[in-house]
């Protein structure tokens, strides 16, 4: 059934559904409002136009419609579009994700003296019904933090803070730094980067390595052991969930020129008591127990949430957009890489993840999309609200686990433009925590969490 509306008696306006999330806005323009528009735009022209002949402003106005009349209309037809459509979604309050033209607005012509009719469809907001948020049963894993980890965590730490030494040829572990191009099937170009890394996989990644943000199987057997100077060449399959649309299941290749190989040395536990300012490496363990410690916390958080999240899912009825479009594949991916950067994972493993997202399956992306808006939609039943000192808080927060200065990782956070996704991030876990007070929670020993998580998955 159409929903009909007069926006000032400007427009006529009716609205009817056109699929799941998904809306069209058949709008109808007056002749009034559209010569009105095409007379202005010629006095505009005429003001500036500079014609042979004439002096600036001068030239008839036939003889500047001739001249730019087809230009004009086009202008003129897409601001008139443009301004009708943004009155239509705003007076009709749509939350629309996105916009597409149809072949009606195509078509439409701007004709003095006639209406202009057309229609664009709008992808909008699901509607669906949040489930009941009081007394969710949620458990609680105690995380001890031993001595093997805290030594674990020297060792990383010793491997981030060593020195690079370079090498003649590349062994697994080993950094190549170099320029790699990537093109689809067809010779398009999707990046082009200098400075470029790839590591050699070792043992423990059977295999697997990553190369400008796409996982390869196979890559260690693809790039061997080359030296600087070479050039390898590397082909993959492009992931379903990238999101660069253009990459999406595309037979791509990449080509790496090395410039350079370095492994990394790690630094000695004197090296490291100099470099943290102690006078001894009994600092050194009380200062990574310490940040383990509150790692470990944040872990348990995530534990929950991640508990929440699955019950929210399941539990919620919804109708998906039927475009996964590149934008909200980005957010997604932008979501995670800010929670593994809360919860102190190193950059290079974040990019890993991050990759091996982007080979999930269309399954698993339909659920983080889903998850956006159920969240989306208890903030604001909830009335949820973001402040600038929280954003600041939890910037200082991440620059701790990561060993940066909390302005550095603000402009690092802002060039990048993730500044946004650490906003979002905050009112997500501020939704969730407020769900997590009302829950039933039951605590137990990792072990056993670790177990009864495992057990449930395999059963699902």
């Amino acid at each position: 059934m159409a929903d009909t509306a007069t926006m000032e008696q400007e427009y006529k306006v009716s609205i009817t559904d056109a699929g799941p999330s998904r809306k069209k806005l058949h709008i109808e323009i007056p002749a009034e409002r559209v010569s009105e528009k095409l007379r202005g735009s010629v006095d505009i022209i005429m003001g500036e136009a500079a014609l042979p002949g004439f002096r600036k402003g001068k030239a008839p106005r036939w003889l500047v419609e001739k001249q730019f009349g087809s230009a004009m209309r086009k202008e003129a037809k897409s601001e008139l579009v443009s301004s009708a459509t943004g009155k239509a979604i705003e007076d009709n309050k749509l939350k629309v994700l996105n916009t597409y033209r149809t072949d009606s607005l195509d078509k439409a012509e701007l004709v003095d003296g006639k209406p202009l009719a057309f229609e664009v469809d709008v992808e909008v907001l699901p509607e669906f019904d949040l489930p009941e948020l009081n007394g969710i049963a949620i458990r609680k894993p105690l995380i001890e933090v031993s001595d093997q980890l805290v030594q674990e965590e020297i060792t990383k730490v010793a491997v981030n803070e060593g020195q690079l030494e370079s090498r003649d040829s590349a062994e697994p572990g080993d950094y190549c730094t170099g320029h790699a191009v990537m093109k689809g099937k067809d010779g398009t170009e999707f990046y082009n980067l200098k400075g470029a890394v790839i590591q050699i996989p070792t043992a423990d990644k059977n295999g697997k390595g990553m190369v400008l943000g796409i996982v390869v199987d196979d890559f260690a057997k693809q790039v061997g052991s080359p030296k600087p100077g070479e050039t390898v060449t590397i082909k993959a399959k492009g992931p379903d969930q990238h999101e660069v649309e253009g990459i999406r299941g595309n037979d791509l290749t990449v080509s790496f020129k090395i410039e350079r190989i370095d492994r990394i040395i790690p630094a000695t536990m004197e090296q490291l008591t100099s470099l943290m300012g102690f006078s001894d490496e009994t600092g050194v363990r009380q200062l990574v127990r310490d940040r383990l410690e509150q790692r470990a916390q944040l872990q348990q958080q995530q534990a929950m949430h991640s508990q929440l999240a699955r019950h929210l899912i399941k539990a919620t009825k919804m109708e998906l957009p039927e475009l996964a479009t590149a934008q909200q594949a980005a957010r997604t991916f932008e979501r995670r890489r800010m929670e593994l950067m809360y919860r102190g994972v190193e950059p290079a493993k974040i990019e890993e993840h991050v990759a091996e997202m982007r080979s999930a399956s269309a399954q698993s992306a339909a659920s983080e999309l889903k998850l956006f808006f159920i969240l989306n939609k208890a903030a604001e039943v909830l009335d949820i609200k973001v402040t600038e000192g929280e954003i600041n808080q939890r910037i200082a927060l991440m620059a701790q686990q990561r060993g940066v200065r909390p302005e550095r990782l603000r402009q690092e956070l802002i060039q990048t433009n993730q500044i946004n996704g650490v906003f979002r991030q905050i009112g997500e876990h501020k939704t969730l925590d407020a769900i997590l007070a009302n829950a039933t929670v039951t605590e137990m020993p990792v072990e056993e969490f670790n177990k009864v998580m495992k057990d449930e998955s395999t059963a699902a």
